[in-house]
C-alpha cells in the first residue's frame, strides 16, 4: 500500500492530508508534527488570539477528530531526527517509517536576534507559533513599555496588537522607511500615519546596538545611542524557510527547497511546498510566505501524487490587519518602476497601483476591497489598466475591467 508521509504539521502538511482524502486517495497517510496541538491557524496568533478574541479550539484549521476519521495518522509532538532517502526511511528518534512519498511542509522559522547583544534575554519574544504567544501573553499588560524591532508587517501587527492593549509602543527599523522592502512609500507613509494616530513611536533608520538587563531585559540601547527603558521586546526582523532537513538528506536548496513546477524536489520521491519551497516563476524562482500559497501549493503537489502531473501556477495574495485597516495585496511588486495612488469610497481607505511600464503588477489596498478584487482580476488575467485611468478619481473601478 501507498504511504504518504507528511513532515510539517502547519497550514501547508494539513491542506495536502486533506486533499489526499478528498481526492480518493486510498493509500496511508502520515503527518508528523513538532507541536503539541492539532495543525492551526498562525496569523490570529498574535492579533484575536493574542487579544483574547479566539480560543485556542477556533485556531484549529480542523477538528483533532478529523484526522482519525480520515484515516490519517496525526503524529503530534514528534520531531523527526533524519531522512534516508536510498532506504526510502524517516528517522523519528529510534523508530523508522518507511515512505513511497515524503512530502516536506517545515514551513519557515523566526529570525532571532544575538545572544550576544541580549537576544537571550527573558522578555524577548519572536512571533511564531503557539509556545511563542502563550509565553508572552503574560507580559502584554497596559502600562508595560513594548520594544518592537523590525518594521515589516510582522512588526507593525505586534505594535498594533499592543498598542491595542494599552501599551506603551516604540518601533525601531534600520531602513530608511517602515516597509522599505515590501511596498511603495505611499503604503508606507499610510501605515506611519495610523500607528502615530494610535500613539506608536516610530523610529525609522534607526537600529538596536543591543538589549540590557540581567537576565530579564530591562532596556534597550539604539544605534544612534539612544536607551530606552522596556519591559518587554518582540522581534519581527524577517523569517527563513526550514530547511535544515532537506540539506541534511542532500537536496537542492534555492532560497528554500528546490522543487520543480510540480513540487518535486531534486529526489523523485520527496516533494516540498508552503514556506519552506521555492519553486519557478516567470523565468526565475520565488518563495511565497502567504497562507494562500501554502494552501494551493499542497492542494497541487497531492494531486500530482496521485499522477496529476499538474503545474503549480502560482497567483500570490496577502493581507496584513492592523488596527481597523484591512491591508490586502494582490500580486508582487517586485521591479516596479511608478505607483499610482487612488482615494478609495469610504474615509482613509485607498489604494497602491504598482506598474512597471504599463504592466500592472500588484495593487496595496487600504480598507479598499473593491480596488482589491479589480485587480487582482486584472492581474490574474495578464490585463493592465491605464494608469491614467486608475489616477483619475472620476474613473469608476469597474470600468477598469476590459469589456
Amino acid at each position: 500500500m501507498t504511504h504518504v508521509v507528511v513532515i510539517g504539521a502547519g497550514q501547508a502538511g494539513s491542506s495536502l492530508v486533506a486533499k489526499l482524502r478528498n481526492s480518493g486517495f486510498e493509500g496511508k497517510v502520515t503527518l508528523i508534527g513538532a507541536e503539541a496541538v492539532p495543525p492551526y491557524q498562525r496569523p490570529p496568533l498574535s492579533k484575536a488570539y493574542l487579544l483574547g478574541d479566539m480560543t485556542l479550539d477556533r485556531l484549529f484549521l480542523r477538528p483533532e477528530s478529523f484526522y482519525g476519521e480520515h484515516g490519517i495518522d496525526l503524529r503530534l509532538n514528534t520531531r523527526v531526527t533524519g531522512i534516508d532517502r536510498a532506504a526510502r526511511h524517516v528517522h523519528l528518534g529510534d523508530e523508522v517509517i518507511a515512505y513511497d512519498h515524503l512530502v516536506l511542509t517545515t514551513g519557515s522559522e523566526p529570525r532571532r536576534l544575538p545572544a550576544s547583544i541580549g537576544g537571550a534575554l527573558g522578555g524577548v519574544f519572536v512571533v511564531r507559533d503557539l509556545a511563542d504567544v502563550d509565553a508572552m501573553a503574560p507580559h502584554v499588560v497596559a502600562g508595560h513599555r513594548a520594544l518592537i524591532v523590525g518594521g515589516g508587517y510582522i512588526g507593525l501587527e505586534a505594535a498594533a496588537v499592543a498598542a491595542k492593549r494599552g501599551l506603551q509602543v516604540t518601533l525601531v527599523e534600520m531602513a530608511d522607511r517602515i516597509l522599505q522592502r515590501v511596498a511603495a512609500p505611499e503604503t508606507s507613509d499610510y501605515f506611519r500615519a495610523l500607528h502615530q494616530s494610535h500613539g506608536v513611536t516610530i523610529r525609522e533608520g534607526v537600529g538596536l546596538d543591543r538589549l540590557l538587563g540581567d537576565g530579564q531585559v530591562t532596556g534597550a540601547r539604539l544605534s544612534d545611542g539612544t536607551e530606552l527603558a522596556v519591559d518587554l521586546v518582540i522581534v519581527g526582523v524577517g523569517i527563513s524557510p526550514a530547511t535544515e532537513l532537506a540539506e541534511a538528506a542532500g537536496l537542492e536548496i534555492e532560497n528554500g527547497i528546490k522543487v520543480d513546477a510540480q513540487g518535486r524536489t531534486s529526489d523523485p520521491a520527496i516533494w516540498a511546498a508552503g514556506d519552506c519551497a521555492s519553486f519557478p516563476w516567470r523565468g526565475g524562482r520565488i518563495r511565497l510566505e502567504s497562507v494562500p500559497n501554502a494552501i494551493d501549493q499542497a492542494e497541487c503537489v497531492a494531486e500530482n501524487i496521485m499522477g496529476a502531473a499538474m503545474a503549480y501556477i502560482a497567483k500570490p495574495w496577502f493581507w496584513s490587519d492592523q488596527y481597523d485597516v484591512k491591508l490586502q495585496i494582490a500580486g508582487l511588486n517586485a521591479g516596479y518602476d511608478r505607483t499610482v495612488v487612488r482615494a478609495g469610497d469610504k474615509p482613509g481607505s485607498q489604494s497602491v497601483w504598482y506598474f512597471r511600464g504599463h504592466d500592472l503588477l500588484a495593487v496595496d489596498a487600504m480598507n479598499d476591497p473593491r480596488a482589491y478584487m479589480i485587480g487582482k482580476r486584472l492581474i490574474e488575467a495578464g490585463q493592465s489598466p491605464s494608469p491614467a485611468a486608475v489616477a483619475d478619481p472620476e474613473t469608476p473601478l469597474k470600468s477598469l475591467m476590459p469589456a
